[in-house]
């Protein structure tokens, strides 16, 4: 059951880990404007910020908290903030629903989803906060589609012998148990291997079906993205670091220690946010602050949104930036050029800028720091022969068409929605769907009328070298035949929105990491620390990882730490072994 939450909901959970015992380990209090040192001697008297999306946002209400008195100027290309996402609310004649083009919730994950809710009490949105129950159908029924038919996944609610047989007797678990038996004593990866794609590493230790059936359906649920293409090194670095640990060598045999142990690995910059994020969350005296010790509901959650929508978030963002002196936003304004220059006294990053009514008006400005959340490829033009790395992570494009019912009871199961494999056969998927989420199952509460919402998600990878795209007419029907054949709806939907999102999800490839520490060290060679970067194209495709850019690239500038924004892409090991009660269980 999905309840909206005006109290301590979000404080108790903000707080949980930090009332761990490891987590209480001593540290230096340290939140953004106590340690922020003057302007004059960081030099932050004015800051740019290139992009006006979510981590942009973010990005200046960090700086504007750590640096009240500087000025800070975000730059936008169009006329509307927010990025990605992209919240609307439709009248279907006796009420109200809402239709989401981007991201749809968010999880209370350790530990980038730590920093959003931290965002959200700064911002005072926890009174609009919808939580869905980890009880709750949404929660506890997930599907994929395969070959021709649901199946529910394994996990909550049902039974050991229920789980079992599934194994056995869905065709999409094929060899998955007898290919877990083997994995230990597969051949470890050569040692000049640095990289390969999640779908080569999963069939090496385990099996072909894994990657095909499983995680391929996985990944179009995150990434619209190809499995024999996206990064293993990068998107399971957890695994990749057991195929080769001293006394392992094995992902289940590492995977297994560490529980039979009794501890987790995580990695050093993460470790160092959650002590961070516990000093805001204690009294001044070190005391835990009140509601720290009930964890009842929290225990209870798995997604949470807004009663407007997930883009209520960035609009929260857009009026507190507008009513602060030391921010300026610069609507329908785009950078064309930047590059560093020097004197006896100072270095600062000149921003070449095009803006006005006519999209022609010429602008030049100095800052003494530039963050930019834009996509590295177009990083890249704006600085070219500097990071011309930065192009080669490429992009993929995602119709999405929200669909409204005025029948409440089409769905012929509930959950959250289903995935679709790579390995579903082309009769079955002849649009390329990814994926199909039941909106009126995970966000309960969030419209005022009865019905039926999905939202029908197309292409990613499987349009890769497109240059036409369906139209929305096209769409809609496109999204319609998934749903008849898929779940038998054959009625017509009281309201249909479309909408293309092009190049809206970064894909980490093969190289991503090795790529990124190249791109620190061009930032470092040519900007001398006054250029940072923060968003999808880097250390996280996420709404929960965009905002963790955007603190962490603050962080790096108020500290002194930080260079670049992607300081975290080097050769030495940054993994720590902390007790497992760290984590939220």
């Amino acid at each position: 059951m999905l309840q909206r939450q005006r109290g301590t909901t979000l404080d108790i959970l903000l707080k949980e880990c930090y009332t761990r015992r490891h987590c209480q380990n001593p540290v230096h209090r340290r939140t953004f404007a106590s340690e922020a040192v003057s302007p004059t001697e960081h030099q932050v008297k004015n800051v740019a910020v290139l992009g006006g999306g979510i981590t942009g946002l973010a990005s200046a209400f960090y700086l504007s908290e750590a640096f009240p008195k500087s000025s800070i100027t975000l730059y936008e290309g169009s006329s509307r903030l927010g990025g990605w996402l992209h919240s609307t609310s439709v009248d279907v004649g006796n009420g109200q629903v809402v239709f989401e083009q981007g991201p749809r919730n968010l999880r209370p994950s350790i530990p980038n989803g730590m920093v959003t809710l931290d965002l959200i009490q700064r911002l005072d949105l926890q009174g609009e906060v919808l939580m869905t129950s980890k009880n709750s159908v949404a929660a506890q029924n997930r599907f994929l589609y395969y070959p021709d038919h649901l199946v529910r996944m394994p996990g909550p609610g049902l039974s050991v012998l229920q789980q079992i047989s599934m194994l056995f007797t869905e065709p999409v678990f094929k060899g998955l148990l007898p290919a877990v038996v083997r994995e230990p004593i597969q051949d470890r990866r050569s040692s000049d291997l640095s990289d390969e794609s999640v779908g080569s590493f999963l069939s090496r230790r385990f099996r072909p079906g894994l990657a095909d059936n499983i995680v391929s359906a996985v990944l179009h649920g995150i990434y619209a993205g190809d499995v024999y293409q996206l990064s293993a090194r990068s998107l399971l670095p957890l695994p990749w670091r057991y195929e080769t640990e001293a006394g392992a060598e094995s992902v289940v045999i590492g995977a297994l220690k560490g529980y039979l142990e009794d501890y987790k690995y995580i990695l050093a910059h993460d470790l160092d946010l959650l002590r961070n994020l516990r000093v805001r969350m204690l009294s001044e005296d070190g005391k835990p602050l009140r509601g720290m010790e009930s964890f009842a509901d929290i225990r209870k959650s798995s997604i949470f949104t807004f009663r407007k929508g997930i883009g209520e978030l960035a609009t929260r963002l857009e009026h507190v930036l507008e009513a602060r002196p030391n921010v300026k936003i610069r609507r329908n304004t785009r950078a064309d050029s930047l590059h560093l220059v020097t004197d006896a006294h100072s270095k600062k990053i000149r921003l070449k800028s095009v803006g006005g009514k006519t999209g022609q008006s010429l602008a030049e400005k100095d800052f003494n720091h530039v963050i930019s959340t834009l996509s590295g490829k177009t990083l890249s033009a704006l600085a070219p022969g500097r990071l011309d790395v930065l192009s080669q992570t490429p992009s993929v494009t995602v119709m999405v068409v929200n669909l409204f019912y005025s029948n409440p009871s089409l769905l012929p199961v509930h959950g959250f929605g289903y995935l679709l494999p790579r390995s579903v056969p082309f009769l079955q998927n002849p649009e390329r769907a990814l994926g199909v989420v039941f909106d009126s199952d995970a966000t309960i509460g969030q419209d005022n009328v009865p019905g039926t919402k999905v939202t029908v998600m197309l292409g990613g990878h499987w349009w890769d070298g497109w240059d036409v795209y369906p139209d929305e007419e096209e769409g809609a029907n496109m999204a319609k035949s998934i749903l008849a054949r898929h779940l038998d709806i054959h009625e017509e939907p009281q309201a249909v929105r479309v909408g293309l999102q092009k190049d809206c999800i970064p894909q980490y490839t093969v190289g991503h990491f090795q790529r990124m520490e190249t791109a620190r060290e061009d930032l470092e060679k040519h900007f001398h620390g006054r250029l940072r970067v923060a968003g999808n194209s880097y250390t996280g495709v996420g709404l929960n990882d965009c905002v963790r850019s955007a603190r962490d690239v603050v962080d790096g500038l108020v500290s002194g730490k930080g260079k670049t924004g992607l300081d975290t892409f080097r050769k030495e090991d940054m993994w720590r072994k902390v007790p497992k009660e760290l984590q939220i269980g």
